[in-house]
Order: structure tokens, then sequence, then C-alpha cells
């Protein structure tokens, strides 16, 4: 069946159309399931979309990060000039002679073979270093609680390494014949194809017809057994990345959705069933390369947490795949019942019946999860882990009240008193009572809100750092006020935990009392604070210019408002909040404020968006931790680990968890630990 020829053209053509309608087939279904997902608008701004595709997704710019990442760039683009020269080669299989070269001309041409040689060669090296990477370095984020999904990985590995092979193969013999004067035009800058050719030096001309038709077959046969194969194993996302990261969150990566809590139709609120999330939160499953980098720069992960940002997201695909086939399929429990077989319906209803929360995801899982978002800015498919996880908490919250027995507490403290500790909201302002600052009830004839949240307010440790800042503030002749006793808490905690209904009529009262003083502008000493007042607060209103204190700080000393009467002196690392850098991208504001000081900074090794978690976030300041090692420990360990004489942080919750660690290691005498604002301070005395 020589191809290009009768009747090899018509049975390659059979099978290639067979192969392709059962592709796009399987594609649609895997499409009307992700259609299952509740509507969101991920429409608009069409251009920034398509930029993130051209820098993301062809530019890999996220998975270059790493040095492992630069295989996987070469796999991609080999992947792209494979399926170029693909095309060539199934017009030969039409017709015997079809070429581009005819098309784009010979020097083109040449270029191209040029180009397609030298990155099969890299690919194959690429994937020997994948295989070495798997099976002998064994690095953390390519393990698998799924037995097939190593198997699933080495066939995909074989099917290119295979595939490429066969194309040298082709090429060697398609260019050993036109030396001989037989066959169309081969590309001498094919210069690898041209030194396999000599390979085939001694074969007689039959003998290198047999060999083409042979390598141009099995060439043919794996890409559209590939092309079969993808949508059923974890190279899905092949297919997904692409839309998924055109249908990227474009907004501020802080933000949850505010939920409709007035819907009278809802039987329910959060996330109970697989189909209850976004299409778009569908389609990020289907995009999980399952390439771990999630699990890697999960703090709970590595602390030995039951959460594996990895593992939920693909038992949910795979949970997604299986029940979504079945609620397509089945109009309910009877027809599911009436399949084939009493066990194919028995398996099914199964599925059917399996939960969401527990039987996919468990509980423990959920409430791991510190929200810090490190799963996500190191996606480089851009899947938004943490806003499934708390749309499954709020499911816990508001439907079952369902959460650990010290949310009570907490819960009970916001909604009475607004702040975490149950302190009568009345002594709110106490800690400003000798500053030079009054609250907006006297004087609302200012220019700038400081807004100090619960920990600013009522916990020893915050206020020193409130105090710092107000110090600040009227050393560089800033006009500010406080709310003092008018002051609630933001309920960021609250969000994160998944009580929405709390939140909102948290964030409904103090937008009202805000908005009351006519503030346009906030300086905010808690990055929680700030990323719920920038980012949230405007779903309810609150539309208003909001600053970090770093921020803040930092231009006071650029404008020269600020004056620094000493140097500071000593080695200092920094640790990242969380909800400052990879919320909000504020990375270098603080480091250039503690070279301002005079000090030295020494970086931990996981810094900026590479940052670790100190374990304060999504509400796990307020949790207790009783599996696996305790994540500010860990973190205070990486501090530790570069030998500082102090720490500087910008976060309340980051102070605290930071004293608690040094307490426990007998550290807290020789580590000085410090907010910027506080280093500040100390230097314009």
């Amino acid at each position: 069946m020589t191809p290009g020829y009768f009747p090899g053209n018509i049975l390659f053509l059979a099978i290639f159309l067979a192969a392709n309608a059962f592709f796009f087939y399987t594609v649609y279904k895997l499409y009307k399931i992700m259609l299952l997902g509740k509507p969101e608008d991920r429409f608009g701004q069409y251009r920034e979309r398509i930029k993130s595709v051209l820098v993301y997704v062809f530019g890999q710019k996220r998975v270059l990060r790493e040095p492992s990442g630069i295989g996987h760039f070469i796999i991609f683009w080999s992947f792209i000039v494979i399926t170029i020269a693909s095309i060539e080669t199934f017009g030969v299989g039409i017709y015997h002679n079809f070429s581009y070269e005819p098309i784009i001309g010979k020097l083109l041409y040449n270029l191209l073979y040029f180009i397609q040689d030298m990155f099969c060669a890299g690919v194959l090296v690429a994937l020997a270093v994948a295989l070495y990477r798997r099976f002998v370095i064994k690095p953390l984020r390519l393990e698998s609680d799924d037995p097939k999904a190593t198997l699933d990985a080495v066939i995909i590995i074989g099917l290119i390494a295979v595939l490429i092979i066969f194309l040298f193969g082709s090429r060697a013999v398609d260019a050993q014949l036109y030396t001989r004067g037989e066959g169309k035009y081969f590309p001498p800058l094919a210069i690898i194809s041209q030194i396999l050719s000599h390979l085939f030096s001694g074969a007689s001309v039959d003998t290198l017809k047999f060999w083409s038709t042979f390598f141009w077959w099995s060439h043919t046969i794996i890409i559209l057994a590939f092309l079969v194969y993808i949508p059923f194993s974890k190279h899905l996302h092949i297919l997904a990345a692409i839309p998924n990261v055109f249908f990227r969150r474009l907004g501020p990566v802080g933000e949850l959705s505010k939920m409709d809590l007035e819907d009278e139709e809802a039987e329910s609120f959060g996330v109970a069933n697989i189909e209850d999330f976004t299409w778009k939160q569908l389609l990020d499953l289907y995009a999980c390369t399952e390439c771990g980098r999630c699990a890697e720069n999960c703090p709970a992960t590595l602390t030995g947490k039951p959460l594996n940002p990895k593992y939920v997201i693909h038992h949910m695909k795979e949970h997604l795949i299986k029940k979504g086939k079945l609620l397509i399929e089945s109009s309910g429990e009877e027809s599911v019942g009436s399949q084939n077989s009493k066990e194919t319906g028995t398996e099914a209803r199964s599925e059917l019946e399996k939960s969401l929360i527990g039987d996919v995801v468990s509980k423990d899982a959920l409430w791991s999860c510190t929200t810090c978002g490190s799963c996500m800015e190191n996606c480089p498919v851009f899947i938004e882990h943490v806003h499934k996880i708390v749309d499954m908490r709020r499911y816990l919250v508001l439907t079952e009240s369902d959460f650990p027995t010290e949310v009570t507490t907490l819960f009970k403290n916001l909604e009475t008193n607004s702040n975490p500790w149950g302190i009568g909201f009345s002594q709110r302002g106490d800690w400003a009572k000798d500053l030079p600052v009054k609250p907006l009830s006297e004087d609302s004839n200012v220019e700038y809100l400081l807004y100090v949240g619960c920990s600013g307010a009522f916990d020893d440790r915050g206020q020193k750092v409130a105090k710092a800042v107000v110090k600040l503030l009227y050393e560089a002749g800033v006009s500010f006020g406080i709310l003092g006793a008018e002051g609630k808490c933001c309920g960021d905690t609250a969000r994160r935990l998944g009580n929405e209904y709390l939140f909102q009529m948290m964030a409904a009262d103090l937008v009202e009392i805000i908005n009351s003083y006519g503030v346009k502008k906030i300086i905010v000493t808690c990055p929680h604070g700030y990323n719920c007042l920038k980012h949230e607060y405007p779903q309810f209103g609150g539309e208003w210019e909001v600053v970090h204190h770093t921020q803040f700080i930092a231009r006071l000393l650029e404008e020269g408002r600020l004056k620094l009467k000493k140097d500071l002196s000593g080695v200092f690392t920094y640790h990242d909040s969380c909800y400052l850098g990879r919320y909000n991208g504020i990375y270098e504001a603080p480091r250039q404020i503690l070279q301002k000081l005079g000090l030295t900074l020494k970086e931990m090794e996981k810094n900026r968006e590479k940052g670790f978690c100190c374990g304060a976030g999504g509400g796990r300041m307020w949790l207790e931790e009783k599996i696996g090692t305790r994540i500010n420990y860990a973190r205070c360990d990486q501090a530790l680990a570069v030998n500082p004489q102090g720490i500087a942080t910008a976060c309340p919750f980051c102070l605290t968890m930071f004293d608690d660690a040094l307490k426990a290691k007998d550290k807290i005498e020789e580590i000085e630990l410090k907010d910027i604002a506080e280093l500040v301070a100390e230097a314009i005395k």
C-alpha cells in the first residue's frame, strides 16, 4: 500500500477521517460535560487574552521559571514543528508527489527541514531527561496516587519518541532515494536526516521503497493513534491549555466571587456537586498538566497535610468525566439502572451518588488550605485552585454548618463584636488614645483613612505596628484619621473560611461607615485587609484608592517627606506576605525601605513569587494545626537558615506566626522580629 497511490491513498483517507471523526466526537462529549457547569462571564478584553496565550502558551513563560521547563519548551515546540511536518506527510498520503517546496520555495523549504531536524533531535534528548527525572530523580511533584498516571506518562513519552524515530527513518530513506534519482526533492539542509541516510547507502532502490512505505505508514498511524489517545490521557491539557489561558482571570487574583445570597430558588449555597462549579472552573480540570508545580510549592503539602492541590484537581477531573457522561446520557436514576448490565448500572449509580466533598476531596484537605495562592502562581495554565476550595468551604459552612469546632467561637466573635477575639467593639479605638490622630467622628476633613484592622486595634503586637505607622504619618505631615470605636473587621477571615453570609454583612456595615465620611483614600496596615478592601469591597460599593503602609512609607521616603536620622545595622531577611506579594505584586517596596535603612538584606531561598506561607492565611490563623509539621515552624527554619540578626515582614498575621515559631525554637531573644514600619520609626528618632 504505497502512500499516495491507489488504493493506498483511499485506505489512508479512510483511516484519517475515522480517526479525526472519533477524536472530534470525543472532544465534543468533553465539551458537553464542561457545559454542565454554571454560567460565568470570561469574555471581553480580547487583546489581553490573546497576549496571554502568546506569552504563557507559546512563550511558555511560567514553565521556563524552572530549569526543567527547558525540556518542556523543546517538546512543546517540537510538537508544533512535527504538526507542520505531519501536514506534508498527510498530503503525501493522498498524492505521492505532494510537497511544501513548490509552495514556499527551496530556500524556505530547506530552512523548515533544518529547524524540524534540530527540534526533533532536541526532543529526543528532552524525553530521555524526562524519563531520568521520573524514574531516577523522582521529584515530589511527579509523584502520583494514581497508578495509571505513570503508565500514561510512559505511553506518551514512548509514542513521541517512536514517532520521531520513524520520522527520521522516513526522511533518511527519502534522502537516499533522492540521491539515487528516485523520489522528490529532499533538502540538503536537513542535516541529521542526511547523516542518517548513510545507514541505507547499501540498500537497493526496491528495499529503500519498502522502508519508505514502512516508515511512512508507521509514522502516520502513530500520529493518528496519538490523536485518538489524547482525550483519554492526562495530555488532555494539550487541547485545554490554550482556551484555559485565554479565559484566565484577568482581574485581581485575590478577589473571590460574590455569592447571590438572595437567590430564592437556591437549594444550597456553595459547591456541593462537581456540576455546581462554573464552566471555566471545569475547564480548569481539563487543562491540568499534572506537572505537580502546585504541590511542589504548597505549604500544606510540604508540611505533611492531607492537601495536595494536584490530587484535588486530578480527582475532580476523573469524577467530572465519569459523572458528566452519566448525567448527559441519563435522565435520572431509573435510566442509569437500566444500563446494559446490572454491574454497569450499579457502578454508574455509585458514581452519581459519590460525594464531591468527602469522597472526591476530603474535608481535611479543604480545611488545610492557607489560600496562599502559591499553587495558582506556579501553575503554567492558570488553574484557580483556591477559588474552588473556598467554594466548597462555602457549602460546608453555609449549607451544612460543618466546620472545625474552633471556628464556631471565631464566627460568633466576628458577628457580635466584629473582631476575632470577641473584645468589646467600643474598645477598638483605645490603642490610639495618646497618639496624634483623631477618629473621623471628631475630624473627617482628612486626606487619608488609616485602617489598622483588628490586629492593629486589639492585638498587642499589632498595636505596636499601628502606632509606628501613626508616628511616621504624623512625622511626614500626612493628613489622616482613623475610625476609632466605629471601626469594623474587614471580614477577610470569614470569607476565606467560607462564611460568605457573615462576610457580606460585615462588608456592608464597613462600606456604609467609610462612605458616610466621604473617604477617598485608605492606608491599610494588614495585607489581608488591603487585598479585601482594594479588590473585594468594590463588589459592595467600596470604591477607594487603597494603599498598603509599606508602599506609602516607600513613597514618603522617596519624596523626602520622611527624613532618616540614623542608619540601622545588621543582617535582616524579609518574609513576603502571600496577600501582599503573590496576590498584589508588592515585592520591591519593602525591600527598598530595608536597603535605605542601611540594613543588609539576605534573602531566604523561597522569596518573592516563590515565597513560603507563614501558615496564617485562609482563616488558618484561628485553627489548630494538628497534622504534620507546623507551617510557621517550617518557614521560620527557612529564615534561620540564612543566619539573620533580624526578620522583617509587613503583615500582623506573619508577625504573630513568626513570634510563635521563634519562641518555640528558643530564638525569640536572639532574633529581632519587626514590621517594616517599626524599623523606619526607629530610624527617624
